[in-house]
């Protein structure tokens, strides 16, 4: 099924189903003249052909937003959020369409799109409003006829690389705040995903964003992402993807003394305690692992249950995942899309089979499905539910990004904690349990960013910090207030109008 497609401007960035740079305001195919398709991962159609760029591209980009940088920066913050009010607006008025092109390029169900798509929505306003916030500090210097403050200034030149599982709320995670703080962007957005990139900037273009503040340079990491990193001029890379790429990006970056902003997934767990509500965690867990295929940093990976309901959970769990509705997300009655294409349907695949030679026991799901399923083209992967699984085993310590979860037997929340910090990652993790003593005892303990009660492990708001400790970030965070702190400097200021030297410390003893 292909959705209906409406182009705001056939003539602008998509010439013949072909998605160009956006580079000074101006929409370009790559100095390569190359191109790569795009392919619909339910049906396996293709919807159209993305450039592929190069360095010389990049160049092009950076020395646009060095430029449009220099009198942004100097524009008052409350007039600069305007410009974002105007994006929250056309993207509330494009909702559904924008809903439509994401599900039929990245393959998450409908309901989950338009979902998405309300995240960059709010997010569009949260950060419009702090451009009438943006606080720093007033305090009181240690001499006399002396004031002492602390401001946000832009960092500079901020380049975005972001994935393909949530191709607008992450830009718009990114984006927005880098915009409002008074940064210019340099955007590599997924190869899988570009026709959502080009919606989202043409909707910066239509809002009155000034030409060279916004560059969308589609490529791949290798290329394009390298020469981002590398660049002098680019003064922050903010990377949502793989934990390998990420550490490579903060070495490289690192060299040069260029900060990163870093999110690179996660081993989540949900602990399901004895005394839990057992049907309120099988909806929490079906929601959490099979929810965009498990295709999501946040995705529930692991289940840890306490031996005396683990029978009574994995009962519960077989009977809903057999009634889980396969196919093309553009249907309203499908529960569990595709996932994003053969290379991933593969990874996958090879997990199960590790899990199965590692002693796992298969409950259901553990094939790639195709004709003798009732389904044809794309790739889909039956949902997948393991048990006596140990905390060792590869499945559980290692990323599969897929729809497949593992149930870990324990003896008490002591051990669940145990379990649940036992992985490289720490972003999400959540618990399901009647006793508010445990429920605290919880929050404290699990090493984890965001921590969620009796709810799955997905489902972060936008005015909050998401990120995650270990191997799943390097401090930084996206979203919330927190997310201003990656794309602006902190400058101390100090005034004094006494009209004699004061040398502080020194004439202060």
């Amino acid at each position: 099924m292909k959705p209906s497609i409406h182009y705001y401007n056939e003539t602008a960035g998509l010439t013949e189903n072909r998605y160009l740079n956006y580079i000074n305001g101006e929409w370009k195919p790559s100095s390569t003249g190359a191109f790569i398709e795009n392919i619909n991962p339910a049906t396996g159609e293709v919807l159209g052909e993305v450039t592929q760029s190069t360095a010389a591209d990049v160049e092009e980009a950076v020395q646009a937003a060095r430029a449009a940088q220099k009198s942004w920066r100097l524009v008052p913050a409350p007039e600069r959020a305007e410009i974002l009010y105007e994006v929250g607006r056309l993207l509330k008025e494009r909702k559904e369409h924008l809903a439509q092109v994401l599900t039929s390029e990245m393959g998450k169900v409908i309901a989950e799109a338009r979902g998405e798509v309300q995240e960059a929505i709010d997010m569009a306003y949260y950060m419009a409003g702090e451009g009438r916030r943006m606080f720093g500090d007033t305090t009181q210097a240690e001499m006399p006829n002396k004031f002492a403050m602390s401001i946000r200034v832009p960092v500079g030149v901020a380049g975005l690389i972001t994935p393909w599982n949530f191709p607008i709320a992450i830009a718009s995670w990114k984006s927005l705040p880098a915009l409002v703080t008074g940064n210019a962007v340099i955007w590599k957005p997924a190869n899988e995903t570009p026709f959502m990139a080009y919606e989202f900037v043409r909707i910066y273009e239509e809002a009155g964003l000034p030409k060279g503040l916004i560059n969308l340079v589609y490529g791949s990491g290798g290329e394009v992402g390298e020469a981002m990193v590398g660049h002098p001029d680019i003064d922050i890379i903010s990377f949502t993807g793989s934990n390998e790429v990420g550490a490579v990006i903060n070495e490289k970056a690192g060299r040069m003394l260029k900060r990163t902003s870093l999110e690179m997934g996660g081993k989540n767990a949900i602990t399901v305690l004895e005394d839990a509500d057992i049907d309120l965690a099988v909806d929490g867990i079906l929601w959490s692992a099979y929810g965009t295929s498990g295709q999501r940093c946040t995705a529930c990976s692991r289940i840890i249950v306490h031996k005396s309901v683990k029978e009574q959970l994995e009962e519960k769990l077989v009977e809903r995942i057999a009634k889980l509705r396969i196919g093309n997300g553009l249907d309203e009655s499908v529960d569990v899309g595709p996932v994003i294409n053969r290379s991933a349907l593969e990874r996958i695949d090879e997990y199960v089979r590790i899990g199965v030679h590692e002693g796992a026991r298969l409950l259901c799901g553990g094939r790639i499905l195709g004709e003798t399923d009732g389904i044809s083209g794309g790739h889909y992967y039956a949902p997948t539910l393991f048990t006596d699984v140990t905390a060792d085993m590869r499945i559980a310590q290692e990323e599969i990004f897929g729809p497949v979860t593992a149930l870990i037997p324990v003896k008490s929340l002591e051990e669940a904690i145990e379990v649940n910090n036992s992985v490289k990652f720490g972003l999400s993790s959540s618990i399901f349990t009647r006793d508010v003593n445990r429920v605290f005892q919880a929050m404290r303990d699990f090493d984890t960013g965001i921590v969620y009660v009796n709810a799955g492990t997905t489902g972060a708001e936008i005015h909050l910090p998401f990120g995650g400790t270990k191997g799943t970030g390097n401090g930084h965070r996206d979203s919330g207030v927190a997310s201003l702190d990656v794309y602006t400097e902190w400058r101390s200021v100090y005034v004094d109008y006494s009209g004699k030297l004061q040398r502080a410390q020194i004439d202060n003893n």
